[in-house]
C-alpha cells in the first residue's frame, strides 16, 4: 500500500501510517481512533476469515469492524469488499480475474466491468498529460471550444496541445472541468506528507478526471476529491483505487447531481428534516423558526461524509463503521447488474445474518430508500447531542453553524454511529406507531360508514 508503514499491532499511534507535515500538526484535529487487540480487525483475523479457496466469512468480518474498525495495514483490501467491488462468496481465482479485467490486463465484454486502461487511453488521446505524473490547474479550452493552450503554462511545459476547435459536446464539457479538478487536488488533504508528492497528486487527478469522463451525466463536482483521496492513499494500484472510488460513488452520486434550483443532496436533507420532526419536534420547530427547516447547514456533512469534522484517520474509521453497518450481501451482484431497483437488496434468513446492523433493521422493516442512509441518521445524532445548546443559544442560522462547528475533532466515530442506530430505531418505531394509529382511524371510519 502506498504511503503506509507497517508496525506491530496493539494500540500503536496510527498517525505514523498517514504522516502529517510538521508545519500542519497544529491545524489538524486530534486522532481519537486507536487499533485495539481483540476489537479491531487485524491482518491475522482478516486472513483467517477466508476459506482455503478464498470464500470470505463476511459476517465474522462485519462483527469485528463494527466492534473496532480495521487495522491500517489491511484497510484498502477490506474496503473493496465493504464497497461491493468483490463478492465474499467468490474464490481467490475469481477475484483475481475480475481485478485483472478491471485493470485492463485482460479483455472482457461486460460494459460495467470495462477496463480502466481503455478509459484512460481514451482520455490520454484527448489530453495527453493524463498519466504523465503531472496535472493542470488552468483552463485549457474556452466555453466555445477554442484552445487556450498557447497561454497555458501547464500545457506548454508538457509540450502537448489540442488541434482545432472542440465541437464534441461530451469532450468539451469534460475538458472544461479538468482545471477545476486540478485546483481541488492541490487543496485536498494537503496536511498529509503523502500529497507532498506531485506524482500522488497527479494520481488523484487522473482518477477524478477519468471518472468524470466515464460518468459524464454527473461529471466532476467539488467534494468528490475528498471522497476519492483516501482510496488513492490506501490502494497503490491506480485502477484498484478508481474502482473503489467508483463503487463509493454508486452510493453517493445522486448527492452530487445539480439541476437548476436544486442540489442533489436535497433529498437527504428532506429525510433529515422528517427524522428530526418525528423524534424531536421541539428542536425541529426551533430550527424552522430560525429559517433552518431545510437543514442546509448539514449540507457539507452529507456531501463529503464528515471528512471536515474528523481527522483523516477518524474519517476513515467512521466510513468503515458506516459501510459495515450498511452492508448488504447482495451489493456485489446489484452493482454488477447495474440495477437501480430495491429488489436486489432482498435477502433470505441466511443472508440476513450477513447484513450490517443498520441494513438488517432496514430489511426487516422494509426501508430500502437510499435517502435514509446511515449518514442521515448520523447527522441527526449530532443534532441531538447539541439539542440543549441549539435550543438555548441559537438565535439565528449563523449560531447553528457555529455550534455545529464545535464538533470538529470532538466526535467519537463509534459513539456517533451507535447513537445513529438508536435514532433509527426510535424513528422507525414512531413511524410504525403512526401507521398503526392511521389504520385504527381507517377502521373506525369504515365502521361508521
Amino acid at each position: 500500500m502506498s504511503g503506509i508503514l507497517f508496525h506491530k499491532y496493539g494500540g500503536e499511534d496510527l498517525d505514523s501510517y498517514y504522516p502529517i507535515r510538521p508545519e500542519c500538526q497544529a491545524d489538524v484535529p486530534k486522532v481519537r481512533f486507536k487499533a485495539r487487540a481483540g476489537k479491531t480487525l487485524s491482518a491475522r483475523r482478516w486472513h483467517a476469515a477466508f476459506s482455503e479457496d478464498g470464500h470470505l466469512d463476511i459476517a465474522k468480518v462485519l462483527r469485528r469492524i463494527q466492534r473496532g474498525g480495521i487495522h491500517p495495514s489491511i484497510k484498502g483490501l477490506v474496503w473493496e469488499f465493504l464497497l461491493g467491488c468483490y463478492d465474499p462468496n467468490s474464490t481467490f481465482e475469481e477475484r483475481n480475474q475480475i481485478r485483472q479485467q478491471r485493470r485492463g490486463l485482460i479483455s472482457y465484454t461486460n460494459h460495467f466491468r470495462q477496463q480502466y486502461a481503455a478509459w484512460k487511453t481514451e482520455c490520454q488521446n484527448i489530453v495527453p498529460i493524463i498519466g504523465s505524473g503531472k496535472f493542470i490547474t488552468a483552463a485549457i479550452v474556452t466555453d466555445d471550444g477554442q484552445s487556450l493552450q498557447d497561454s497555458n503554462r501547464d500545457s506548454l511545459d508538457q509540450g502537448w496541445h489540442v488541434d482545432g476547435t472542440i465541437s464534441d459536446k461530451k469532450v468539451l464539457q469534460w475538458m472544461l472541468g479538468l482545471h477545476q479538478i486540478g485546483l481541488d487536488v492541490v487543496r485536498t488533504d494537503r496536511s498529509l506528507v503523502f500529497y507532498e508528492s506531485e506524482t500522488n497528486q497527479a494520481k488523484l487527478w487522473d482518477v477524478l478526471a477519468i471518472y468524470s469522463w466515464v460518468d459524464n451525466d454527473i461529471g466532476y463536482v467539488q467534494g468528490m476529491n475528498d471522497i476519492c483521496s483516501p482510496m488513492i492513499v490506501l490502494l497503490e494500484n491506480e485502477a484498484d483505487a478508481f474502482w473503489c472510488f467508483e463503487h463509493t460513488m454508486r452510493r453517493l452520486r445522486e448527492n452530487f447531481r445539480t439541476n437548476t434550483g436544486m442540489i442533489g443532496v436535497q433529498s437527504q436533507l428532506s429525510t433529515l428534516s422528517q427524522i428530526i420532526r418525528t423524534i424531536d419536534p421541539k428542536l425541529h420547530q426551533h430550527l424552522e423558526d430560525l429559517d433552518g427547516g431545510e437543514y442546509l447547514f448539514a449540507f457539507r456533512m452529507l456531501m463529503v461524509l464528515f471528512r471536515r469534522e474528523f481527522s483523516f484517520v477518524d474519517a476513515l474509521y467512521l466510513w468503515e463503521l458506516m459501510w459495515a453497518m450498511e452492508y448488504n450481501p447482495n451489493i456485489f451482484s446489484l452493482y454488477e447488474s447495474n440495477s437501480s431497483t430495491s429488489d436486489g437488496r432482498q435477502v433470505n434468513d441466511k443472508q440476513l445474518k450477513q447484513c450490517g446492523k443498520f441494513e438488517r433493521k432496514n430489511v426487516k422493516t422494509g426501508q430500502p430508500d437510499k435517502t435514509s442512509a446511515l449518514s442521515v441518521f448520523l447527522v441527526a445524532s449530532v443534532l441531538e447531542t447539541k439539542n440543549k445548546k441549539l435550543l438555548r443559544e441559537a438565535k439565528g442560522l449563523d449560531d447553528v453553524v457555529k455550534i455545529l462547528a464545535d464538533i470538529t475533532g470532538n466526535l467519537d466515530a463509534k459513539k456517533a454511529c451507535n447513537e445513529a442506530l438508536k435514532i433509527q430505531k426510535k424513528y422507525l418505531s414512531k413511524r410504525l406507531d403512526l401507521l398503526r394509529f392511521l389504520c385504527v382511524l381507517m377502521d373506525i371510519r369504515s365502521l361508521l360508514l
